[in-house]
């Protein structure tokens, strides 16, 4: 394992620390590392095709182009 110093954007760490259930800076990195490592063109191409087949299942598609024309 190596040390290093790295500037890091706070904002982003909250919101990742939020989404992977961690607590320390290490933890988050160390997850989102091993997330990156993982993740396949292949993975990432099912996963695409699997949002394209299914988001009108999840999405409300007029609330987001309400928000969209409103600026949010």
């Amino acid at each position: 394992m190596s040390r290093t110093l790295i500037d890091l954007d706070d904002e982003m760490l909250s919101f990742a620390q939020r989404q992977l259930g961690t607590t320390t800076k290490r933890d988050t990195i160390n997850r989102a590392l091993a997330i990156a490592a993982g993740s396949t063109a292949d993975d990432r191409a099912r996963a695409l095709k699997w949002l394209q087949d299914n988001a009108a299942d999840y999405l409300d598609f007029d609330v987001l182009e309400k928000r969209e024309q409103a600026g949010l």
